[in-house]
Parts: C-alpha cells; structure tokens; sequence
C-alpha cells in the first residue's frame, strides 16, 4: 500500500480542479447557461469512453467474483450508510420532515465515482479501476430506487427508469466485449492503452474527470449563499460523524473479512474514506429536498475529507492487509 503522502498527492488534485471550478463560476467563465450541455457530454460521451477504456482488455474482470460481488458491496454499503445516518438525524435539530430525509440520504451516500475514480487511477492497476465501475453500478440502483425513495418521501415511482444510463449500457457492452475478447477476430493488444484504436477513446476517457469535477466545483459555487442557516453545527458535526468517522470503519471491516478478490479490497477501502456524494445537492431541486442541508452536509464532509481521505485510505490499506 503506498505511503500516506502518495495518497495525499492522489486526493490534492482531485479537491484543486474543484476549486478551479469554483473559480471559473464566480468569474463567470464557466456560466450556468453551460452545466446542462457539458453534463449530457460528459455523461453520455466522455464517461462512457473512460469506461470503455478501463474494462476492454481487463483481465481482472473476467473473473466471476469480480463480476458478482462488486454490486452487491455498493447495495450494502449505500443501504448501511442511509441506515446509520437515519439513526442519527435524530440529533441533528431538523425540524421538518424534508431536511430529515435529505440528510439521511446525502450523510448516507459516499462519493462513488468522480473522487475515488481518480484515486484508484492514480494509485492502483487497471484492475482495481474497472472492479470500481462494477461496483458502482449497485451503487446506482440503490440511489436511483432507495435514495430516491427516501428523498422524495413518494416511494419508488419513477426511479428504475434512471438506472438505464448511457454509463452503464456502456459498462455492459465493455464488460460482455472484455468477456468475449479471446474469442473476437480483434488482437487483444489493439484495446490496450495508447494503440491507434483506443487513443481516441482514450482521449475522450482523460476529459471526463476534470470535466466533471469542475463542475461540481461550479455547483458549490452556486448554492454557497443558501449554506448558513437552520441547525448548522449539528448537521455538519453529526454528518462528519456518520460518513467521516462510523462508515470508514464498517467499510474498512468488511474490506478486512469479507472474502473477495485484491480489486475489490482496494474499492472497498477507497470508497469508505469517501466525503459525501455531490450529486444529491442537484437532486433535491427534482424530488423536493432541501438544497440548504444537501449543501451543509456535501461541504462539511468534503472539508474535512481533506484531512481524513488521505488517512482513511493509508491507515486501511495496513488494516486489510493490502
């Protein structure tokens, strides 16, 4: 496992193209007007082509565990996480109903994509980087029917249609391609990294973080004026609490006993050192949240993130024996 301060160099990055972002918004060069057309790109076009690039010659994924139990770790964990932070909102000084459920699901939710996707690029193989996209496909289903549920209050209307996303349509063609490999009239050396017929892809693959990072960094930027106000100690100090503190060590337990393959040790670790996921902030403008508490809990955990990722990821990769 690599050292604290190489893991440090791996988050710095991360948390600096988010401040560019930040940046450019208040600057106005990165505008409001342009969020939608760079979200549909990268979405449906630069995400795709980074997962195209991750899986096709993955060997890693090829084998059935890392096919099977990588979803099923991304159920649970999201399911435990809103379960805890449930538990806790007791203490946070909510008053309504609609706060109560948007911290449940935004203390309960990790960042499961455009932090440590970056990280396990930076500081693992292939192999650990297309376990991590596995994973995040139970990771998406939980959102998009538990998550949604609970923020809305409404149930589960609506919230299958959302799992069907161009991400992972691109992630089932990637994986039944990498699974048929040895088989196709196509030289297995053609998908690795930097021959003619992956650079474009491979192109296209590199935008995608930086991209999406600057535009949460762009997002923050916009709702910072609404972040006083209401319980707010609480609410940062009981989310910090859940995700920053309680989960990493329930993560870092199951990266320790649970029987699986060295990739997904490795997503297990990262994902548990994770501040709270951003895009639930977005998501309260669609399904009656509230964006004040959304934010409160984002920044907070993110904050102090800074400190306690690099930590979290060094301390447990000595404690799952990585």
């Amino acid at each position: 496992m690599n050292t604290s301060w190489t893991v440090l160099g791996a988050v710095l990055p991360v948390f600096g193209i988010m401040v560019a972002g930040f940046g450019l918004r208040r600057i106005q060069w990165l505008t409001a007007e342009a969020d939608q057309s760079l979200l549909r790109l990268c979405v449906n076009l630069l995400l795709p082509a980074l997962i195209f690039e991750s899986v096709l010659g993955n060997t890693a994924l090829r084998r059935p565990e890392n096919l099977l139990l990588p979803p099923l770790v991304g159920v649970a964990t999201v399911l435990a996480g809103i379960g805890l932070a449930w538990l806790a909102v007791r203490f946070t000084g909510l008053a309504t109903a609609t706060e109560r459920r948007t911290f449940a699901l935004t203390a309960g939710l990790h960042n499961y994509g455009y932090i440590p996707l970056p990280i396990c690029i930076l500081l693992f193989d292939p192999g650990t980087v297309g376990v991590l996209l596995v994973h995040n496909v139970g990771v998406e289903i939980t959102l998009w029917t538990v998550g949604v549920a609970v923020l809305s209050g409404r149930g589960f209307r609506g919230g299958w249609r959302r799992i069907l996303s161009p991400p992972l349509v691109a992630l089932l063609l990637a994986l039944l391609l990498n699974a048929l490999g040895r088989f196709l009239p196509i030289p297995e050396s053609w998908l690795a990294a930097g021959k003619v017929p992956m650079t474009a892809v491979h192109w296209l693959g590199q935008c995608a973080i930086p991209v999406a990072l600057l535009m949460i960094g762009a997002i923050v930027a916009d709702h910072l004026p609404e972040l006083r106000g209401g319980p707010f100690a609480r609410v940062v100090a009981l989310s910090v609490l859940v995700r920053l503190v309680v989960m990493p060590l329930l993560f870092l337990l199951l990266a320790r006993y649970l029987p699986c393959s060295l990739e997904l040790k490795r997503v297990i670790v990262v994902e548990g050192a994770m501040s709270s996921a951003v895009l639930p902030v977005a998501l309260t403008k669609h399904y009656g949240g509230d964006p004040r508490t959304a934010l409160q809990v984002v920044l907070g955990t993110s904050l102090a993130g800074l400190a306690t990722i690099p930590l979290w990821i060094h301390f447990g990769g000595k404690f799952a024996g990585l």
